[in-house]
């Protein structure tokens, strides 16, 4: 059982090595990267490769650790109990799995996402060493121990919002998914759109990088928004001599707004073209 990238996915050789090393120690794969770096789709896309259902539990900033394993709903069972409903003698019925409980109980193998970890509490990866460690826990109410029937494949992202903790880091095999250099981005692209014009994404592409390069940004442009902008292009039917000959001190690129996400970095670009305006005369 080996993942060697998709049809829909371009992973580099160090990504599947990663996922292959994860897979064989039965360890957490725990991803960062920029955001936009297909972290997230990488669960996705391993899930589809080696054939296994994916279950995926995205994280929020309000996300209790016990809220993966089950919660148990003591107010309606109260209730239930004051209009005499039968179920109440059941503990049972009051107890809602959560996503860890539904990837151990499995019959076959599952990939398991735990997406944007970090957005948490940082007591939050502390609260699951255990369960991910042992691949069990302890439900208080019945008394009963959920033992995961198959091991599920473990692929946890962050986006550096948040010092993971070191004992956290330490039961994981980390990898980074690095920013993709000019050739690894032409293949995502072909990936996405197999018939674009070459010289289009060429000169999409120069500008792209001109982009990143320009210090100060607040957010960088990332890949998902290169692939949103090339869209609007091919819509826009908009002609690549537009980009090549577009004169750098004349205003930011077309289209812009699927690349810049703030405003900070609209008026930066902005003054930067005005200098140079000025700088030509």
């Amino acid at each position: 059982m080996k993942f060697t990238g998709t049809d829909s996915y371009v992973a580099t050789e160090d990504l599947q090595m990663a996922v292959n090393a994860a897979v064989t120690l039965q360890r957490p794969l725990l991803i960062k990267g920029e955001p936009g770096t297909g972290k997230t789709l990488l669960a996705e896309q391993v899930a589809e490769s080696l054939g296994l259902k994916l279950i995926q539990w995205h994280i929020k900033s309000t996300t209790k650790a016990q809220q993966g394993l089950y919660e148990y709903d003591a107010v309606s069972r109260l209730r239930d109990s004051q209009l005499g409903v039968d179920k109440v003698h059941d503990i049972g019925n009051y107890i809602k799995r959560g996503k860890l409980w539904e990837a151990f109980a499995a019959e076959e193998r599952v990939v398991l996402l735990i997406d944007e970890i970090d957005k948490a509490d940082i007591e939050f990866p502390n609260d699951l060493l255990v369960e991910l460690d042992r691949m069990e826990f302890f439900v208080y109410e019945t008394g009963e121990i959920i033992k995961a029937k198959q091991r599920p494949i473990v692929i946890i992202t962050s986006n550096n919002e948040k010092e993971l903790p070191d004992a956290f880091l330490r039961r994981c095999f980390f990898h980074y998914i690095s920013f993709p250099d000019r050739e690894t981005m032409r293949k995502i692209v072909d990936v996405h759109y197999p018939d674009i014009k070459g010289q289009l994404v060429a000169e999409a592409m120069d500008i792209f990088f001109q982009l990143r390069d320009v210090p100060g940004l607040k957010k960088k442009p990332s890949t998902s928004e290169l692939i949103d902008w090339l869209k609007l292009l091919m819509a826009d039917d908009i002609p690549e001599e537009v980009l090549k000959n577009r004169d750098n001190s004349s205003a930011i690129p077309p289209l812009y707004g699927a690349l810049l996400k703030n405003e900070q970095d609209v008026h930066m670009l902005e003054r930067l073209a005005f200098m140079a305006r000025r700088d030509n005369r």
